[in-house]
C-alpha cells in the first residue's frame, strides 16, 4: 500500500488507528493547507540565460486565517501541517511569543537613530524564512495594534507566507480598541492575501479529555491548601529551597518557593503586580510545573490582574508547564461578568485541558 501523501489521506489514516476522532469541519480544512503545502515544495521554476534579467518574480503564496471556537481543532491541524510541509525556512510561534519579540527588537533598532525602526526589523524576521506560522492570533494591545499592518506588508512583500489560527474572524480583532480605524488596514491586508475559513465543529475537544489526577483544586479552602502541600511534598521531595528570583530586563521576577524545576506562588504574586509577557516567559522557561494558589473570581473589579492571569496561562500552556492550582470556583465560573468575558473563553477551556494527567507529556 502506497504511503499517503496528501494531508486529507494522513488525516484520515490518524482517525483510522484510533489517533484522531473524525470531524468533518476538520477535514473540510485540509484542502487549503494542502494548497499551500503543495505550492511551498514545488521546485523553482528553471530560468534561461535571459531569465534572471526578464523573469519576473514568483507569484505570492495566498496564506490562511484559519479561526473558530476554542477546542474545535485548529492548532492540531496547524501542526499536522507544519510537520508534513517539507521545506526548511519555516517557524511555528505563538502570535503572543512572535509579537512580544517584534517589540524587543523594535527597541533595539530604534537605538541606532533610523527613521523606520519597522522595515529593518521585517527584514530580519523574514530572512531564510518562507512559512511562518502562528497560534492564536489576538490583538488587545495598542503597541502591537499600531506597528502589525506594516510589519505584516513588510512580511508579505519579502515572500513569507503565513497561516494562522484565531478565536476571531478577522473583522472581530481588537474589537473596541483604542484607535482602531487605524487598525482597519490590517484587517483588509488579511482579507487580500490570506484566505479566510471558519472552522464550524460543535465539539470542544478539550473539554472531553479526562481529568486524570487532580490538579485543579475548589474552592480555594483549607483542604486545598492540605492537598496542595502534599502534592508540593511530594513533587519537591520535602518541600522547597526558597525563592527563585528571576531578572527580566532589569527588574526582579520572584517566585516565593521552588526547588528541582518546581515553584509555589499565589495569584497575587504573579497576577497582582505589574507583570508583562516578558515576565511570564520567564517563568514559563525556569519552571516545569507551577503551584498557582487562591486564584479568586475575576470581574470588572480587579480587570488588570484577570488580563494578567490570562496572559500566564496563554504562557504556560503554550510552554507544556505543568499547572496545579486552586481557585474559588471552576474555570467556566471564573469570570462570568465585565469585560472580557469572552477572552476568557479560551482560558477556561485551557484551564481544563491543562487537568489531563498525560497533558505537556508530549
Amino acid at each position: 500500500m502506497a504511503p499517503p501523501v496528501t494531508l486529507t489521506e494522513i488525516y484520515d489514516r490518524m482517525v483510522h488507528e484510533g489517533v484522531l476522532k473524525p470531524d468533518p469541519a476538520q477535514r473540510a480544512a485540509l484542502p487549503s493547507l494542502e494548497r499551500i503545502r503543495e505550492a511551498l515544495e514545488a521546485p523553482a521554476p528553471k530560468r534561461g540565460l535571459l531569465g534572471g534579467l526578464f523573469a519576473k518574480p514568483p507569484a505570492p503564496i495566498t496564506g490562511l486565517y484559519l479561526w473558530g471556537g476554542v477546542g474545535r481543532g485548529k492548532s492540531m491541524l496547524m501542526d499536522l501541517f507544519m510537520e508534513q510541509t517539507q521545506i526548511r525556512a519555516k517557524r511555528r510561534v505563538h502570535f503572543h511569543a512572535f509579537m512580544q519579540d517584534v517589540q524587543n527588537r523594535l527597541h533595539e533598532v530604534r537605538k541606532t537613530g533610523v527613521d523606520d525602526a519597522i522595515r529593518p526589523v521585517a527584514e530580519a524576521v523574514s530572512e531564510d524564512l518562507r512559512l511562518l506560522c502562528f497560534d492564536e492570533m489576538q490583538i488587545t494591545d495598542i503597541a502591537d495594534a499600531m506597528i502589525v499592518g506594516r510589519l505584516f506588508q513588510g512580511l508579505f512583500e519579502h515572500g513569507v507566507t503565513i497561516v494562522t489560527t484565531s478565536n476571531r474572524p478577522p473583522d472581530d480583532l481588537y474589537k473596541d480598541g483604542l484607535n482602531r480605524p487605524l487598525f482597519l488596514p490590517f484587517i483588509a491586508l488579511l482579507k487580500e492575501r490570506m484566505e479566510v475559513m471558519e472552522l464550524e465543529s460543535a465539539t470542544d475537544y478539550r473539554q472531553h479529555r479526562l481529568a486524570g489526577a487532580q490538579v485543579y483544586f475548589t474552592p480555594a479552602g483549607a483542604e486545598a491548601r492540605g492537598a496542595i502541600e502534599r502534592l508540593w511534598d511530594e513533587l519537591t521531595g520535602g518541600g522547597g529551597a526558597g525563592p527563585l528570583t528571576l531578572t527580566v530586563k532589569g527588574r526582579e521576577v520572584t517566585l516565593p518557593d521552588a526547588r528541582s524545576g518546581v515553584a509555589r506562588a499565589s495569584f497575587w504574586d504573579l497576577c497582582g503586580r505589574p507583570l508583562g509577557p516578558a515576565d511570564y516567559l520567564a517563568v514559563a522557561g525556569a519552571v516545569r510545573v507551577l503551584i498557582l494558589e487562591e486564584i479568586p473570581l475575576l470581574s470588572a473589579a480587579n480587570y488588570n490582574e484577570a488580563k494578567r492571569f490570562v496572559t500566564l496561562i496563554d504562557t504556560l500552556y503554550e510552554a507544556k508547564v505543568r499547572l496545579i492550582c486552586s481557585a474559588a470556583d471552576v474555570p467556566e465560573r471564573l469570570y462570568i461578568e465585565g469585560e472580557g468575558t469572552f477572552e476568557f473563553a479560551r482560558t477556561a477551556s485551557r484551564l481544563r485541558e491543562m487537568q489531563g494527567a498525560d497533558w505537556g507529556a508530549e
